[in-house]
């Protein structure tokens, strides 16, 4: 198996025949508005540009995982540092089937999108030859969560590949540490940017959720979402001091933009 960092929360899983697109933002540095106006820099998003081999990385991407999309089913608060106009281009264009949350099906194919698996909470479906499993993510601490989408980590297990399960964007709950528990991913991808805005409390783990999210973790952990967007206020560099205070550096990759990981 590969995984292909893009930026932010965008990867590429590549398997055999199979590229898997997880929260496709591909749109061009600054062609989002600032999520923080205050706390943070006021900056556009992206902060950056694509890589610069992501249309080789991109090419021949058959399937695509949004792990959340839509708030109140409201077109002007789609979280758009997963999936932005950009993202929905090209999955229309290159007529890729979607896997998302139940809950966000119906947006998703309202807005002109192909959804061939809509996955409930712990439901397990026939996915590209494997199964795919749909893990609660609780987006933020707090009453904030109410007003984010709430939508899921995924549990992927193909044939003759290691697991993976992707956190979504999530604070720690029991359900995130059962996922670790009992699907015992031998990758798990984790958002670690610790993103809030500028009011309520962070909408990711805090560093000390983060350190015991990578301790429970059996296998390997993928560090993203960082550096990208204007209301994270963690840097790899920052991850990375966290991770050799607590000895973890070891079980834990943070991917350049642009990088390949093998496993």
């Amino acid at each position: 198996m590969k995984i292909h960092h893009i930026r932010n929360a965008t990867l590429i899983i590549e398997s055999g025949e199979h590229k898997i697109i997880v929260d496709p933002m591909l749109g061009k540095q600054g062609s989002l508005p600032p999520f923080s106006l205050m706390r943070f820099k006021c900056q556009r998003n992206p902060t950056i540009e694509l890589p610069s081999n992501a249309d080789g990385l991109l090419n021949g991407v058959n399937q695509a995982i949004v792990t959340h999309s839509q708030t109140f089913g409201v077109r002007a608060l789609q979280h758009t540092d997963h999936l932005d106009a950009a993202g929905e281009k090209f999955l229309v264009n290159n007529h890729i089937d979607i896997a998302t949350p139940e809950k966000d099906s119906a947006y998703l194919r309202k807005v002109g999108l192909s959804v061939s698996h809509a996955v409930g909470d712990w439901q397990t479906l026939p996915f590209l030859g494997g199964e795919i499993t749909a893990v609660p993510a609780q987006h933020g601490h707090g009453w904030i969560h109410k007003v984010m989408a709430n939508g899921s980590g995924f549990f992927i297990a193909l044939p003759d590949e290691p697991s993976i399960y992707i956190s979504g964007d999530t604070v720690l709950t029991t359900e995130v540490e059962r996922a670790l528990l009992q699907l015992k991913p031998d990758i798990t991808v984790v958002a670690a940017g610790q993103a809030q805005m500028d009011v309520g409390q962070p909408l990711l783990m805090s560093n000390d959720e983060l350190m015991r999210f990578i301790e429970l973790a059996p296998g390997q952990v993928i560090a993203n979402h960082m550096e990208a967007l204007n209301h994270c206020a963690i840097d790899r560099a920052t991850l990375k001091q966290s991770l050799e205070l607590q000895g973890l550096s070891g079980k834990v990759h943070i991917p350049a933009d642009g990088e390949t990981l093998v496993f």
